[in-house]
């Protein structure tokens, strides 16, 4: 599995502590190193939710450059692109499966993971 996260960020680090407790294996990639457009192609369907549950509604970005209201008018591209050029927009921790991804750390979907 590949666990993306952010050093600083206290649910990524909770997320991580549930995974190593679990003795989940995991490939570690740090979010400031991005996201593709092709993964995030790939991703969104297998996440199960819409584009917009990509962004980190808590960041300094988002809120400064005013995406909340800027994803109302944005197209589906769009979107895509302002994931990809600003990785700090990027809700995390992501974590990605086989045949799934989720997106930040809630235990009870943590729980379903196949091991």
């Amino acid at each position: 599995m590949l666990f993306i996260c952010y050093k600083r960020c206290g649910t990524c680090q909770k997320a991580k502590k549930y995974l190593e407790m679990n003795n989940i294996e995991f490939i570690e990639r740090k979010i400031e190193d991005g996201v593709t457009k092709e993964e995030l192609e790939k991703w969104i369907p297998l996440s199960n939710k819409e584009i917009n549950k990509f962004f980190n509604t808590s960041g300094l970005i988002y809120k400064n450059e005013n995406y909340k209201e800027k994803l109302k008018t944005m197209s589906y591209e769009e979107k895509i692109d302002a994931l990809v050029q600003n990785p700090m927009l990027v809700k995390r921790p992501i974590l990605v499966g086989n045949d799934f991804v989720l997106v930040g750390f809630k235990e009870i979907e943590y729980n379903t993971i196949n091991r």
